[in-house]
Parts: structure tokens; C-alpha cells; sequence
């Protein structure tokens, strides 16, 4: 009898159609895929064409070194007096505008808060220093109790975000008017006052850049609080240990920053996005971020010595006058004068920057 043959069976095979369609998709998926990869590779290879430094390898001076012509420490310093003393008219403004709205919006230092702290001081300052605590002492204190905001009471969250916009505000204000009169423009500050405030976004998120930056500093000075409290500094291999863990963290904080300063100038310019701002700013300072530094670092130290220097001696005559005088200890005379140096501290810091920037651009621009 006869056994039929089976009939291999027919693999059914897909329209054209459908084939091109799945391989549509699969190319479709895979490009949305990789199209990230190729961004973050095509990003990590624009950098490492515009930067020499490579890691765990030694860096060449041919490749690391760019010219960079500076003034002097103080010819620079003198250089940003002359420009902020030929403007002083629209700088005075500008000061009491957002020293009157610090007032209104975030309030100052408590007179009352202030009295108080000197009487504390000059009742149980002998039993604090060992029967020795000077006038200038006393100043010293009171000064970095209004630096700190102990004079201020505690302030709510609303004073806080108010206080912050203010601070964005006189900056972006002041390099606005700069700008406008290095451009050849006279200005009003009106026009800042409308215009300058563009860019509050990017500039805010630069800004939080530089306080995410300034978080090792941070960790080392709670680190330091912590271990004086419990007598790791008084020396031995965990002191030397603590103080280069330290070191290391403030280098890396001077390391960051140095670049975010010239991206919180860079930021203000019309068009310009966060990401770009800061991109363009490790390009400008690569291979002169320690001359950069140093003069950023003077400024830091020109603040400090003026603080002392303006405030101290007006903290030691009101302290004399009223102790003369008790009838007038409700004027607020330091109270006011912290409120006036901080802003005149904010609007110096931002002249000094904008004006190191532009002449480290001009020096780029400059035929060799």
C-alpha cells in the first residue's frame, strides 16, 4: 500500500510592505536610541579638541600655556575705581534703588539686635576673654555678627527669595550698565533698572552652579566645626590628615569657580544659554585659570580689607557717641551702613569681574 508523501510545509512569507515597515521601525528605533550616545560623543570630542589636559597624564607647557596680558593687581584694582568714580552718578542710584528696596522687601539689621549685642559684649566680654577684649574686638565681633545675619533675626522664606532676586538683580544691573558704557553708550538707570533683568533665568541657574561648586568648601567647614569640637585638631597624624582633606576641597572649589564667574558675565549676553555660557567660559580661562584665580582671590582679599577698614571705625564712633549721647541709641547708623556696604560690595565684586573679563577677551582679540 502505497504511503502519501507529505508536502514540506510553506513558509508564509510577509508582504513587502510589512517587511519594509518593521525595518523602518527597527532603523527608526535604533537611530532615537543612539541619537543621545552620538550627541554625548560628538560633545566629549569638541572638548577634548579644545582642551590639552588629559587625566593621570602630564600636560606639555607647549600645550597648556596661552599668552594672557594683564594689568597689575593694583592697576587693575585703580582701573575699575576710575570706571565705577566716572560713573558715580548712576552708581549712587543704584545703590540706594536696591538698597531701598532691601529695606522694603527683606528689611536690615535690627537696631534693637544691635544694642543688645553690644551691651552683651561689653558686660560679660571680660569674663569671655580673660579680662581682655579690647574696643576693636568688640567692632570685630559686632561686624561678623551683621556679616553673618545674626543681627537680623531669622529671616522667612519669602525675605529669603527676595533677598536672592536682589542680589541677581544688582548684579545683572550693574554689568548691564557697564556694558552699555563700554559700548559708547550714556545710560540711565532706568534703562538698567527695565532692561536688565533678561537673562534672571540663566543667570539663576549659573548661579546655582557656583553654590553646587562651593559645596566642598562647605563640607570642609562643617568638617572643621565638628572636629575642633571634639579635639581632632590638637595635632597628630589625624590633624595633618584633616587639614589635607581640607585643602584638597578648596582647591577644588577655587578649581570650579574661577571659570563660573566669567559664565555669570557671559550668561547676561542677549541669546546666550546656561550650558554655552559656562562651555565658553572653561575656554576662555584653560590654560591661565591660576592668573585668573589670583586676581579673583584679590578682589576677594580688597572686600575683606575694606569691610574692616569703613566699618570697624563706624561701629567703634557710634558705639563712643551714643555712650555720650544715650538719647540718640535708636538711630540705626550701623544697621544702614551694612546695608550700604553690602550693596556697594555686590556692584564692586560685578564691576571688578565684568571689566577682568573683558580685558582677558580683548587680550584674545589683540593680533599677536
Amino acid at each position: 500500500m502505497a504511503v502519501a508523501k507529505k508536502k514540506p510545509a510553506v513558509k508564509k512569507s510577509l508582504p513587502k510592505t510589512a517587511v519594509a515597515k518593521k525595518q523602518s521601525n527597527k532603523q527608526k528605533l535604533r537611530a532615537v536610541v543612539m541619537r543621545p550616545v552620538a550627541a554625548v560623543s560628538r560633545r566629549v570630542k569638541s572638548l577634548l579638541a579644545r582642551r590639552p589636559h588629559r587625566s593621570f597624564r602630564p600636560t606639555r607647557r607647549r600645550d597648556y600655556v596661552r599668552p594672557l596680558r594683564l594689568p597689575g593687581y593694583w592697576a587693575l584694582t585703580n582701573n575699575v575705581r576710575v570706571v565705577l568714580w566716572r560713573h558715580k552718578l548712576f552708581i549712587s542710584l543704584l545703590v540706594v534703588s536696591y538698597g531701598v528696596l532691601t529695606v522694603l522687601l527683606v528689611g536690615m539689621a535690627s537696631q534693637d539686635a544691635y544694642t543688645q549685642m553690644s551691651e552683651i559684649l561689653r558686660t560679660t566680654g571680660d569674663d569671655i576673654f580673660a579680662g581682655d577684649l579690647s574696643n576693636v574686638g568688640q567692632a570685630g565681633l559686632l561686624l561678623f555678627s551683621g556679616i553673618t545675619g545674626t543681627l537680623s533675626g531669622s529671616m522667612t522664606e519669602a525675605q529669603r527669595v527676595y533677598a536672592g532676586l536682589l542680589l541677581l538683580f544688582t548684579w545683572l544691573t550693574t554689568v548691564w550698565l557697564l556694558r552699555a558704557t563700554f559700548a559708547g553708550k550714556k545710560p540711565k538707570l532706568r534703562d538698567g533698572l527695565y532692561n536688565a533683568g533678561a537673562p534672571i533665568l540663566p543667570t539663576f541657574l549659573v548661579g546655582l552652579l557656583l553654590l553646587v561648586q562651593l559645596l566642598p568648601v562647605a563640607l570642609a567647614i562643617v568638617g572643621y566645626t565638628s572636629a575642633s569640637a571634639t579635639g581632632l585638631l590638637n595635632g597628630g597624624i589625624e590633624a595633618m590628615l584633616f587639614w589635607s582633606v581640607a585643602l584638597l576641597l578648596g582647591t577644588l572649589s577655587l578649581y570650579w569657580i574661577t571659570s563660573t564667574f566669567f559664565a555669570l558675565i557671559i550668561v547676561t549676553l542677549p541669546g546666550m544659554y546656561p550650558f554655552q555660557a559656562i562651555k565658553t567660559a572653561g575656554d576662555l580661562v584653560v590654560g591661565r585659570r591660576i592668573r585668573i584665580l589670583l586676581r579673583l582671590l584679590w578682589v576677594a582679599l580688597i572686600v575683606a580689607v575694606l569691610w574692616l577698614v569703613i566699618m570697624v571705625p563706624i561701629i567703634l564712633l557710634d558705639t563712643w557717641i551714643k555712650g555720650m549721647l544715650p538719647a540718640i541709641e535708636w538711630l540705626p547708623v550701623v544697621p544702614v551702613a551694612l546695608l550700604v556696604m553690602s550693596t556697594l560690595t555686590v556692584v564692586w565684586v560685578a564691576s571688578y569681574v565684568y571689566i577682568l573679563y573683558r580685558k582677558v577677551v580683548d587680550d584674545d582679540a589683540a593680533p599677536a
